[in-house]
């Protein structure tokens, strides 16, 4: 059997070669009918570019690399999936990793993609990772942090309003008509962490000026969730709310409330922060601040191949039915900004949103 090549598909889609290795390798600068047929073509002559020769000719490995503080849970299944409907999008492969929420392991997963990834898209929430990060990734790979603590203008980052979102959220709870409000922190260490618990403070002394804070702690899992509520349950008193640092936490205390014989929200309300899938589904439906954490992952993918593929910029000699990069520029991005999602678990008492 004859094995297409690339020069087959240029032939039969009257374009050149050029122009079907720009489009297979998903570089914005392919109008968008010219885009089809190559790919209609490639598909009707089943041509697959050989990966191994793709590789040596273009010393890239198609594949980009993504490390993570952990892969337990709703919350990086869902980064992963918006980073990856972008890798698909333009024909790249991802190679997942985690440092299992151990600071001192990221180097090493780290230094296990040299070599393998063409970019490298890092989650390092924890402040203990940051000098580490800087002296692994100088000069090394093109990267993009999510939710650091600490970047550079040389490795830009994409963060979540933390702070913002926290705010927001007492300020739902205190015009809910909640005047003690309880809060389940993260991990000490965690930058994500404290930007919540900083915006629950500040928020709660400058909506409620005098009232006491009521923070338990936590490690952004079900179980610490659970314990804080457990915690409450046998309490000489309850607060009228609870607010946790990210769902996971929120789910585990709504389930040792509700199994302790509380009313949610009717005794006590529930609320929690990230909008994982399963905050809807759960009864009651639990109110939070809706992070797009897929549209997370695709906006950090999306910077990461603008450092990875910069286009020039459009002028007079760029060819007919050919645009500019779409991707995002490779800069300091603005935070994602959360938003309010109101559910059962955190009206008014009485009903009332």
């Amino acid at each position: 059997m004859v094995s297409v090549t690339i020069k087959d598909v240029a032939r039969a889609a009257q374009v050149s070669v050029a122009t079907v290795s720009r489009t297979l390798n998903g570089h914005g600068n392919v109008a968008e009918d010219v885009r089809r047929r190559v790919l209609a073509v490639a598909n009707d002559l089943r041509y697959t570019p050989h990966a191994a020769a793709r590789s040596l000719s273009s010393r890239r490995t198609q594949t980009l690399g993504v490390v993570l503080p952990d892969l337990h849970g709703e919350f990086f299944s869902e980064l992963v999936r918006g980073v990856d409907q972008v890798a698909r999008e333009h024909r790249l492969h991802l190679l997942v990793s985690s440092y299992h929420g151990q600071p001192e392991e990221q180097v090493s997963a780290l230094r296990a993609m040299r070599g393998r990834v063409d970019g490298l898209l890092v989650m390092s929430p924890y402040a203990a990772a940051q000098v580490s990060i800087a002296e692994e990734l100088a000069a090394t790979l093109p990267t993009v942090l999510i939710n650091a603590q600490d970047a550079s203008a040389e490795t830009p980052s994409l963060n979540v309003d933390n702070y913002g979102g926290a705010q927001a959220m007492v300020e739902h709870l205190v015009a809910a008509g909640h005047r003690r409000i309880a809060f389940i922190a993260g991990p000490e260490d965690n930058f994500d962490a404290n930007e919540r618990l900083r915006g629950y403070r500040e928020a709660l002394a400058r909506l409620l000026p005098g009232a006491p804070e009521w923070v338990l702690p936590g490690r952004f899992d079900e179980a610490s969730g659970n314990a804080a509520g457990n915690a409450l349950l046998a309490a000489r008193e309850r607060p009228d709310a609870v607010f946790a640092a990210n769902d996971m936490m929120a789910l585990g205390c709504l389930f040792g409330l509700v199994q302790g014989g509380l009313r949610v929200p009717d005794d006590i309300a529930v609320t929690g922060f990230d909008d994982i899938p399963l905050a809807r589904y759960v009864h009651p439906a639990l109110t939070t601040m809706r992070v797009n954490i897929a549209e997370l992952g695709a906006r950090a993918a999306r910077m990461l191949l603008a450092r990875l593929n910069p286009e020039p910029a459009a002028d007079a000699a760029q060819a007919p039915g050919e645009h500019s990069n779409p991707l995002e520029k490779p800069r300091q991005s603005e935070p994602l900004r959360p938003e309010l999602i109101v559910r059962e678990s955190g009206l008014r008492r009485g009903g009332g949103a």
